[in-house]
């Protein structure tokens, strides 16, 4: 089986600011709508999982996590795909600490036509921030800009050609929590590379831009992973990725982690990673993916 591992960390996981705002009153509202989330997402993959019990001819779904690299293939058409999952990652810097908990890092992809797919992105995030052990009376809380976007493949693989896709999308400020809004709209393109190696191992490759709501200046992406099959179900991944900020310093990182494939709808995966450069001292990830096929497939 050829493992082909992607991931939708879009954004490479935003940096909490060492200046943050206060938190807003509506904290216990937001925890509300996330608890809301989880259980009708734990609804979903309950009926999924028996669904694809019955469901299991169709060829192994690929999912956009848990790496940072995006996959040039796209759902298929009238197919539902859930990618869903709970990270945590933390900096410490002259005894400053930064601790990033995002409970709901859920994407939904739909196939619109045989090679064209539509994509929507929401995160729900908590920031705390430490001085000396002490957690600072400014903790984040709630969702971040609404992500919509689509996914085409514009060319198929074909000898040492990879197939290659191209990914569009917009985050929407008006969607966001009062925490994480930024200034305007952000816009993102990235073109999505991935080579068949040997029957075992693939290399996936992505290269594009971004401008964040809150930037002006253009950061330039990249990423890089490595893929292999250790079995039919169990898939191993090492990748390298970062990006380099016109107005920053660039930042490198990099991650590692397996997938397993429940059955042929459904799937499981697990990461950690941290950075080359400064930025981050550990990330922890973990998620399920899950298909669903329309009524009129």
């Amino acid at each position: 089986m050829l493992i082909q591992l992607t991931n939708s960390k879009y954004n490479f996981k935003k940096r909490c600011r060492l200046e943050r705002p206060v938190q807003s009153g509506a904290e216990v509202s937001q925890k509300v709508s996330l608890s809301n989330c989880m259980l009708l997402s734990l609804l979903i993959i309950f009926s999924t999982l028996s669904f694809a019990q019955q469901n299991n001819e169709l060829e192994p779904l690929i999912t956009d996590r848990p790496d940072a690299t995006e996959s040039p293939y796209t759902v298929p058409k009238r197919f539902l795909q859930v990618e869903t999952g709970a990270f945590y990652e933390s900096f410490e810097e002259n005894n400053i600490k930064t601790e990033d908990f995002t409970y709901n890092t859920t994407l939904v992809r739909y196939g619109l036509l045989n090679n064209l797919e539509l994509r929507l992105g929401w995160n729900f995030a908590e920031g705390k921030t430490k001085f000396s052990g002490n957690t600072l009376n400014n903790t984040l809380n709630g969702f971040y800009p609404l992500l919509i976007g689509i996914k085409t493949t514009i060319a198929k693989e074909n000898g040492s050609f990879p197939e290659i896709g191209l990914l569009l999308h917009t985050s929407h400020p008006f969607f966001a929590s009062q925490d994480y809004k930024t200034k305007s709209t952000g816009v993102d393109f990235r073109f999505a590379f991935a080579h068949t190696l040997s029957e075992e191992s693939s290399l996936s490759y992505n290269l594009g831009m971004a401008w964040e709501g809150n930037i002006t200046s253009a950061n330039y992406v990249y990423t890089i992973a490595y893929g292999y099959s250790l079995s039919n179900r169990l898939g191993a991944y090492a990748e390298l990725y970062g990006n380099i900020i016109e107005a920053d310093k660039a930042e490198h990182l990099w991650d590692a982690g397996l997938t397993y494939l429940i059955n042929n709808n459904v799937q499981l995966d697990t990461t950690v990673g941290s950075s080359i450069t400064a930025g981050q001292d550990i990330l922890l990830s973990a998620g399920v993916s899950f298909r669903i096929p329309s009524n009129q497939n």
